[in-house]
């Protein structure tokens, strides 16, 4: 059964795309995580050397590994048997000819959105191999032990199970095979299971979800009643592109049957789209399964329906079956009006190009962190992780950006409910502005497509529930970038905690990101914690150079680089500081050749010499009374403060000055000036 779903936030593409490159389309697997920290080759092999099958104490043959399904009524028996178990006259197989839909048959469990998912998934070779390994079986090395890949935050999990499946009053518990001595289905649930913590958590649930943990992919939900004249192109591009693609019908308490044969409450393959001829027009039709096997839309285009009589043969005869294997034609009117959502699943949104000879170029920014309990609170966005973005190419056609937030779930076998999630969002500006703001979804991914205008742009994911604390991946993608890099499903975790690269010009904006306010501005507290947690603390501690930025050099830092005199630093003043700081850290280790954390007045006048400034003894006599210590000595921030404070003022004096000889002021023009410097 398919949960019921409020729609995820987005804005519709326009137009769907041509067929791509699968170079430029599927990534691979290179590089897995041992789930629970087992080994399939060491636990094999040593069940082999042992003459045993594999007994997986960490999913083990009780009712824990169960859970608390609503069906299981007592009195029940529960039993687990081992393919060779079940098979008497047979030798079991995990595939037979090849992986296909109809392999599969639902059982009492409602987990028609993971079987859905999986039916589309037999439909692309690309990423089913990804999932399951072929290096096991029953005929060589057999030793009861199987395992399964999925994508998870970030990393394909591999995950080790043994080949003990559940049976509920002599009857598979979950997923069962249309062919008996066929085994991929029923073991490769319970591995999902396993992932999950219990079968329990596989009694409804989302395909959004099973789709992307099946590729690593991004996902997007079109709300199929809303009106739109491209929605058919986008299902007809995603199939030709290799997407996964799902849909459900409108949710009830229990999965109800209609008399036209569709099922409420539950969800479907998308298997394929087709144009054909019918009555002097081209009809649009769209090809579904249940993951029932059987129970199809009995409707215009179904089986046996007398509109295929009326095509002409050639089509009939590539696209018309009369077979009860729960896959079934029907308009695309009848299935905007009888479901509710389609999901499309890819790696990279190439489906969303529309119009243009080849698939324009994508590329990601991924993101793996943490809401930290007590610093991520909602609505406090000034503590939330904060991502930026710049947007190189206007695409006034298409979408051009896909945003995808992902939380990491709890795992809780012991409520007869799954906990209902925390709410999660993630909020755009641009220039102080809001782009995008909607409210929090309880949902485990929230993904958005817009069409964003060339700029700055910065992401802020949020979490709803007192700032609990919780791991999430934001993945960005971004079209037609000058630096691509191709999106793989082989992740590797951005590092989000602020690291100074002192020689990459753009590291400012990282840091400005993290400390900034929720309009984008760095206050005089703010801007403190990034010169004493970052600069100081990184940069100059192994010099030992004084107490750090004081409060007070702050606010008058700030004052001297806030051109537009409001009490606050945009990202374009900060990067002049940033470049200023950049610049006299480089001073300040050249100048002080003994390493001791100072500078001396001798220091200063060469430093400020090589700046071009030349200044009497006075004044940098007065320059080290006021900066230097009690020994005339100038640590590291208060250098800063004293060249940011001498290159402002000269630069002043010649913008003002019309002869370079002097300046006049009015009494108000001086007050602002030196009060507020």
């Amino acid at each position: 059964m398919e949960r019921n779903r409020n729609p995820t936030p987005e804005m519709y593409p326009r137009k769907p795309e041509p067929d791509v490159p699968k170079s430029e389309r599927a990534g691979n697997v290179t590089s897995t995580v041992k789930f629970k920290n087992q080994d399939f080759v060491q636990l094999r092999d040593h069940c082999l050397n042992h003459g045993v099958l594999f007994q997986d104490e960490t999913f083990p043959v009780n009712r824990s590994s169960i859970g608390h399904l609503p069906f299981l009524k007592k009195p029940y028996t529960l039993e687990w048997r081992r393919p060779t178990e079940i098979l008497s006259y047979q030798s079991p197989l995990l595939i037979v000819d090849s992986v296909s839909r109809f392999d599969i048959l639902q059982g009492p469990i409602g987990d028609c959105w993971v079987l859905a998912a999986l039916g589309s998934l037999t439909l692309q070779p690309r990423f089913l191999e990804n999932v399951i390994p072929r290096d096991q079986g029953f005929r060589h090395n057999y030793a009861g032990i199987f395992h399964f890949r999925f994508w998870y935050l970030g990393d394909w999990l591999d995950v080790v199970i043994d080949d003990r499946l559940p049976f509920l009053n002599g009857e598979y518990l979950s997923v069962h095979p249309r062919s008996r001595n066929e085994f991929w289905p029923p073991l490769l649930e319970k591995a999902y299971a396993k992932l999950h913590g219990s079968y329990q958590k596989l009694h409804m649930g989302y395909i959004s979800e099973a789709l992307v943990d099946f590729t690593g992919g991004v996902q997007i939900s079109l709300n199929l009643p809303r009106p739109s004249s491209y929605l058919y192109e986008v299902v007809k591009a995603a199939a030709k592109s290799g997407c996964l693609m799902g849909c459900v019908t409108p949710p009830v308490e229990n999965n109800v049957n209609e008399k036209n044969g569709i099922v409420q409450g539950h969800a479907y393959t998308v298997v394929e789209t087709a144009e054909v001829p019918y009555m002097g027009m081209k009809e649009r039709l769209i090809r579904l399964w249940n993951p029932y096997g059987h129970k199809e839309w009995t409707g215009a285009w179904s089986d046996r329906s007398m509109e295929w009589d009326r095509v002409p043969k050639q089509y009939k005869k590539s696209l018309y079956e009369d077979k009860d294997n729960g896959e079934f034609w029907m308009s695309y009117e009848d299935f905007q009006e009888h479901f509710l959502f389609l999901h499309v699943c890819n790696n990279v949104p190439t489906f969303l190009d529309f119009g243009v000879q080849r698939s324009n170029m994508w590329s990601v920014q991924t993101h793996v962190d943490r809401w930290v309990q007590g610093l991520s609170p909602e609505g406090a966005f000034s503590r939330n992780p904060r991502y930026l973005i710049q947007v190189q190419e206007p695409d006034m056609k298409n979408s051009n950006v896909v945003v995808s937030l992902t939380q990491k779930l709890v795992n809780d076998t012991r409520s007869p409910q799954p906990p209902e999630p925390p709410g999660i969002r993630f909020v755009i500006f641009k220039d102080r502005t809001t782009v995008y703001n909607k409210g929090f979804i309880k949902q485990r991914d929230v993904t958005g497509i817009f069409q964003l205008r060339p700029g700055t742009y910065i992401i802020i994911p949020e979490i709803s529930q007192g700032g609990q604390e919780s791991e999430f991946i934001l993945r960005i993608f971004l079209k037609n970038q000058n630096n691509y890099r191709a999106p793989n499903t082989e992740l590797s975790p951005v590092v989000t905690e602020v690291v100074p690269k002192w020689n990459q010009d753009n590291s400012y904006e990282n840091i400005f990101l993290r400390y900034a306010n929720q309009a984008s501005y760095l206050d005089a507290s703010q801007l403190q914690g990034i010169l004493n947690e970052i600069v100081q603390k990184d940069l100059m501690a192994s010099r030992g150079s004084g107490d750090g930025f004081s409060f007070d050099s702050c606010r008058s830092l700030l004052a001297l680089m806030d051109a537009s005199n409001n009490g606050r630093l945009t990202l374009q003043e900060f990067e002049k500081l940033w470049r200023n700081l950049y610049k006299y850290k480089d001073i300040f280790e050249r100048e002080d050749e003994n390493n001791s954390g100072f500078l001396y007045i001798s220091n200063l006048r060469r430093v400020t010499e090589q700046e071009g400034l030349f200044i009497n003894d006075t004044t940098l006599q007065l320059m080290t009374v006021r900066y230097g210590d009690s020994l005339m000595r100038i640590n590291f921030p208060d250098f800063v403060c004293c060249m940011v404070r001498l290159k402002t003022m000269a630069k002043a004096f010649r913008n003002l000055s019309a002869d370079g000889k002097g300046i006049y002021f009015t009494e108000d023009q001086w007050m602002t000036m030196t009060m507020y410097c």
